[in-house]
C-alpha cells in the first residue's frame, strides 16, 4: 500500500503566503504589507525590516541557509544567484544571522552576460533586481541544500526592463485600470480590483536516463535531430488516456508533493497522446503568480524526472512522427469579489456587460493577431505549430455555437433575442442518467478558443514562459477596453451608444471567428481571403514587434520603450539563428563522428559477407542489394553533410542579426533536414548492433 498524503497539511507548506504572514507579522505590520500588496503602494523601509526578519526566521525553520532574488532574464528561464544567511564575524568568531529590509526588497546581480539587444555594452555590468511582493517568496529543497527563493523584477542600470515580469506587472496593471473603467460604466461600484486569471496545462515527455545520456541531440537541443518512426506511434490512440505506467504513476506522485509543497495546485494528470507524452494542469490562479508558477512547474519536472532516473523533456518537438507539446493557456479576466467579465450567463444575449467584453476581445485579436502569434513564436514551437497536435499558425478566434449565433444575430438585424441553449444528452442506457450537454462543442484546432467563461491560448509552445502570451493579450484587451470607454464614456444614451458599439465590434471583426476545422488547407485558401496574417515560422513574425502599430500600443500603456521592443526583438532574430547553429553543429557531430563512420563499419561487415557467400558459392544477391543501397545512403549523407558544413559556416559570418535568422531558416534548416533523410533510413537498414544510439521505440517505450 502507497503512503498517505494529507494534501491539505502539506499544500504551501514551502510558502511564505497570506497565512504565514499572518501569523508570523505584528497585526499592523500585515495590514500594511496586505494594502501595499492589494492596492499597488510603495514598500516603506522600516515595513521592509519587519518583513525581513520574519521571513528569515520562518525561511530558517523550513531548513533554508541562504535566499536568492528569483528573476526571468530574457533568456526564458530562470536565474538566481545565492547569498547565505550571514553577516561579518564577531570578535569571537562567530556569525551574526541576519537578514535586512534593503536585502529583501532590492539586490545587484551582474547584468552584464544577460541577454539585453544592444541596450548596454557587455562591460556595463550593473543591474538591478526588485522584490515583487505579490508574488509569494517560497522555499525551495534540493541537493544545495533550502533556498529562500524571492520572486523579483529585473531591470538595467538606466531603467529598461531586462525580464519578463516587469513587462508583465505593467500588463496586469493596464488590464486593471481599464476593465474597472469599464465595469464602472455598468454601475459596478463594489470591486476595486481586476486581474488576469491564467491556468497553464503543461506538456511533456519522459525518457529512460541512461538513453537519454546516449543521444546528443537530446542533451544538446532536447530533442531528436535523427530517428526514424517505430514499427508503432500513436495511430492507436492507445496512449491517450490510457492507464499509466507504474514508473511514470511514481513520477507523477513525486512531482505533485513537490508542487503542492510550493503552493501549486496541481489538479490533472494524464497520458497525452503520443508515447512516453503526458500532462498536467493546474487550478487557475492570479497572472502574475500563474507565470512564476509555471517556471517553476518546469523547474520541478526536471529534477524529479533525474531523481528517479529520467529525463523530461519540455521541448516542443522533442520526435517527428508524433505529436508534440504545447502549453494551453487559459485566461480570463476576474474582479477581486469574484466576478468573472467572461461568464456569459444562461443567455449570453440578455448579458449586455458580457457581450461588449466579448467583442472588445474579438477587436483586439483581430487588430494585433501578428502579436499573439509573435509571443508563441520559437524554433521549438516552429516544428509544432501546424502539425496535426497543434493550432496553425494563423490566428483565429473559435466561439462556438452559441455566442457565434448570437453575434449573427447582432450582425444582421442590430438585435439579439435567442441564446442556443444545450439539448439532453440521453445515452440509451436505462441505468445511465441522462444530462445536459453543453451549448457548443470545442474546437481543438483553433489557436484561440472560447472554452465556457474562458480564453484558451492554444498556441504557447511547451518549454516557453507564459509571460510573454500573457503580456500581450493583457496589453491588448486593456486597449479594446479603452477605445470602448473613450466612446461610451462621453455618450449621451449609455444604453443606445453600448449596443452600437456592440454590433459594430461584432460586425468590423467578425474575420476573426472560425469555427471550422483549422488544419484543413482550405481554411489557408480561406483566412488569406479574409486578410488574416500567416505568419509561418519565427523569423516571419518577430517583426511585427516594431512595426508603427506594435510602438504605439505597448508605449501607450507603458508596457515597452520602443528601445525596449527593437532590443527583444534583436534578442529574438539572435536566439533563434544561435539554437539553430547549436541544432546544426549537433547534426554535423552526430554524423561526422558517429552515424557515418557506423554505417560505413557496416558496410565493410557487408562487403566481407559478399565476399565469404562469393567464395563458396552462395547466392550474394540479398547482401549485395543491402551492401549498394547503404553505400548509396551513405554517399548521400555525406554530400548533405558537407553542404551543411559549409552553410553553416557561412551563417556564421552573417553580421545582421535579422539576415542570419532568415539564413538560418530558409538554408540550414532545409539542410538539416536533408542530411536527416538518408540516415534516418540507414536506420531502418543497419543492423542494431552497428547502431551508436537508441531508437525512438527505445526512447519512447521503454519508459
Amino acid at each position: 500500500m502507497s503512503e498517505k498524503i494529507d494534501i491539505a497539511a502539506i499544500f504551501g507548506e514551502d510558502v511564505f503566503n497570506d497565512t504565514v504572514m499572518q501569523q508570523r507579522l505584528p497585526k499592523k505590520a500585515y495590514k500594511e504589507l496586505r494594502r501595499t500588496i492589494d492596492e499597488g503602494k510603495e514598500l516603506n523601509g522600516d515595513l521592509a525590516d519587519i518583513v525581513a526578519e520574519a521571513m528569515k526566521e520562518w525561511a530558517i525553520e523550513r531548513g533554508a541557509t541562504h535566499y536568492t532574488h528569483w528573476f526571468q532574464p530574457l533568456t526564458g528561464i530562470t536565474a538566481e544567484k545565492h547569498d547565505a544567511f550571514i553577516s561579518p564575524a564577531r570578535k569571537d568568531g562567530s556569525v551574526l544571522i541576519e537578514f535586512s529590509g534593503k536585502e529583501l526588497v532590492r539586490s545587484e546581480p551582474d547584468a552584464s552576460s544577460f541577454p539585453s539587444g544592444g541596450i548596454r555594452s557587455t562591460f556595463e555590468a550593473r543591474g538591478y533586481t526588485a522584490w515583487d511582493c505579490t508574488s509569494p517568496a517560497f522555499v525551495r529543497h534540493d541537493a544545495a541544500g533550502g533556498i529562500l527563493c524571492i520572486p523579483t523584477a529585473f531591470c538595467s542600470y538606466t531603467g529598461e526592463s531586462l525580464d519578463m515580469k516587469t513587462p508583465l506587472l505593467r500588463s496586469i496593471e493596464a488590464l486593471n485600470t481599464e476593465a474597472l473603467r469599464l465595469i464602472r460604466l455598468f454601475g459596478n461600484t463594489t470591486s476595486k480590483r481586476v486581474t488576469p486569471s491564467v491556468g497553464a496545462e503543461q506538456e511533456y515527455f519522459l525518457v529512460d536516463r541512461d538513453r537519454f545520456l546516449k543521444r546528443k541531440d537530446l542533451i544538446y537541443t532536447g530533442h531528436s535531430l535523427f530517428g526514424a518512426m517505430p514499427p508503432k506511434g500513436q495511430e492507436l490512440d492507445d496512449q491517450y488516456f490510457g492507464t499509466i505506467r507504474e514508473r511514470v504513476a511514481s513520477f507523477m506522485k513525486a512531482l505533485n508533493e513537490e508542487l503542492w509543497k510550493l503552493g501549486i495546485t496541481a489538479k490533472t494528470q494524464h497520458n497525452e497522446v503520443a508515447p512516453g507524452q503526458h500532462e498536467l494542469a493546474p487550478i487557475y490562479t492570479d497572472c502574475n503568480v500563474a507565470v512564476d508558477q509555471n517556471q517553476l512547474t518546469m523547474e520541478v519536472m526536471k529534477k524529479v524526472a533525474e531523481r528517479q532516473g529520467m529525463m523530461c523533456l519540455l521541448h516542443e518537438k522533442p520526435f517527428a512522427g508524433v505529436n508534440g507539446s504545447g502549453k494551453h493557456n487559459n485566461w480570463s479576466i476576474v474582479t477581486d469579489d469574484g466576478i468573472n467579465l467572461l461568464e456569459p450567463g444562461a443567455t449570453p444575449h440578455e448579458n449586455i456587460q458580457f457581450l461588449l467584453v466579448l467583442t472588445c476581445l474579438l477587436k483586439a485579436v483581430d487588430e494585433h493577431a501578428d502579436l499573439l502569434r509573435e509571443s508563441a513564436s520559437g524554433v521549438g514551437n516552429d516544428y509544432r505549430l501546424g502539425a496535426n497536435e497543434a493550432p496553425p499558425a494563423i490566428v483565429s478566434v473559435f466561439l462556438g455555437e452559441q455566442l457565434e449565433d448570437v453575434l449573427s444575430q447582432l450582425i444582421s438585424t442590430g438585435m439579439a433575442t435567442s441564446s442556443k441553449q444545450g439539448e439532453t444528452l440521453s445515452t440509451g442506457v436505462a441505468t445511465l442518467p441522462d444530462f445536459m450537454k453543453d451549448a457548443t462543442d470545442r474546437n481543438r484546432t483553433s489557436p484561440f478558443a472560447f472554452t465556457g467563461n474562458k480564453f484558451e491560448f492554444r498556441m504557447v509552445g511547451s518549454s516557453a514562459s507564459i509571460a510573454g502570451p500573457n503580456i500581450v493579450l493583457n496589453t491588448i484587451a486593456a486597449e479594446a477596453f479603452a477605445d470602448a470607454c473613450d466612446i461610451l464614456e462621453k455618450a449621451e444614451d449609455f444604453d443606445m451608444a453600448v449596443h452600437d458599439l456592440i454590433k459594430e465590434y461584432a460586425t468590423a471583426h467578425q474575420r476573426i471567428v472560425f469555427n471550422g476545422n483549422g488544419y484543413s488547407e482550405g481554411w489557408v485558401k480561406e483566412a488569406e481571403r479574409r486578410g488574416l496574417p500567416n505568419l509561418v515560422s519565427t523569423v516571419d513574425a518577430v517583426g511585427c514587434l516594431t512595426t508603427d502599430k506594435a510602438i504605439k500600443l505597448f508605449d501607450r500603456f507603458s508596457i515597452f520603450t520602443e528601445q525596449e521592443l527593437v532590443s527583444r526583438q534583436e534578442i529574438k532574430y539572435e536566439f533563434y539563428a544561435k539554437e539553430v547553429n547549436i541544432e546544426a553543429r549537433t547534426m554535423i557531430d552526430m554524423a561526422s563522428k558517429s552515424l557515418i563512420p557506423s554505417c560505413l563499419k557496416y558496410s565493410k561487415t557487408l562487403a566481407d559477407t559478399v565476399k565469404s557467400l562469393s567464395d563458396v558459392g552462395a547466392d550474394d544477391s540479398a547482401a549485395r542489394e543491402i551492401l549498394y543501397e547503404v553505400s548509396d545512403l551513405t554517399v548521400k549523407a555525406k554530400a548533405a553533410l558537407q553542404k551543411l558544413i559549409d552553410d553553416d559556416n557561412a551563417a556564421l559570418n552573417i553580421e545582421d542579426c535579422r539576415e542570419r535568422a532568415e539564413f538560418c531558416y530558409n538554408v540550414i534548416k532545409a539542410d538539416m533536414l536533408a542530411l536527416r533523410k538518408p540516415i534516418d533510413r540507414l536506420e531502418m537498414i543497419v543492423d542494431k548492433d552497428y547502431w551508436p544510439m537508441p531508437s525512438y521505440g527505445d526512447l519512447l517505450f521503454e519508459v
